[in-house]
């Protein structure tokens, strides 16, 4: 695993508060995984936060399934799930055991591993190249970037490929808030639940989409958080 210039390995206990309370802290923090092909960092400009039973808009809302069920675990730990039937999404999970909380990494600035973050985001052919501020601006790029699937659902940050930094002296970056993206019915109300959180004029903040009424099938595919 590679340290960072600047940066510093944040405890569980950086995770295990409130998500509404770690979702700001997480921007410009940098989220590292190293594998077999190598190592990619991503600093982060835009977040979500979800908060379980008093949240709508969250996965685990109505109770524990078997695709949710690591929300409900300790913090500090990886969240993955596949969505729209196209692409994954990474959340980190916060709080306490039985409070599933957590954050979608939404975008983010990738520090190390640019060529082998642009190798996996261009895997299919493109008539032109991904600009830099493209890499990681949405979920699934930021998924693809890292090379995350399901079979990363339920892993640790502190223990095995993955690893979390803070900057060394680490304050709130200055933000703006917002309503969460694509989220229809009480969780897309931008007014009662603001949580989604990103650096100002960052060009990888991905760009904002208000939900939309979805299919029978859609839904059954998971594309409504």
């Amino acid at each position: 695993m590679n340290a960072l210039s600047g940066f510093r390995p944040a405890h569980r206990t950086f995770f295990a508060r409130d998500v509404l309370d770690v979702a700001p802290e997480l921007l410009g923090c940098v989220l590292q995984r190293t594998d077999a092909a190598g190592t990619v960092a991503i600093r982060i400009t835009e977040v979500e936060a979800y908060a379980g039973e008093r949240d709508p808009g969250a996965h685990s809302y109505r109770g524990k399934t078997n695709r949710n069920k690591t929300m409900f675990g300790p913090a500090g730990h990886i969240y993955c799930y596949f969505t729209y039937g196209m692409h994954h999404a990474i959340n980190l999970v916060t709080a306490q055991p039985g409070q599933p909380y957590g954050c979608l990494i939404r975008a983010g600035e990738v520090i190390e591993g640019a060529q082998l973050a642009r190798t996996r985001r261009e895997a299919k052919p493109r008539k032109t190249p991904l600009p830099e501020r493209g890499l990681a601006s949405g979920p699934g790029c930021v998924a693809q970037c890292f090379a995350a699937d399901l079979t990363n659902d339920g892993d640790d940050l502190f223990d095995g490929q993955w690893r979390f930094f803070v900057p060394v002296d680490h304050t709130i970056v200055p933000h703006v808030t917002g309503p969460r993206v694509g989220l229809t019915g009480p969780g897309g109300d931008g007014t009662a639940f603001p949580w989604r959180y990103w650096i100002k004029d960052a060009p990888s903040v991905s760009t904002y989409k208000p939900g939309r009424s979805l299919s029978p099938a859609a839904r059954l595919l998971g594309a409504s958080r």
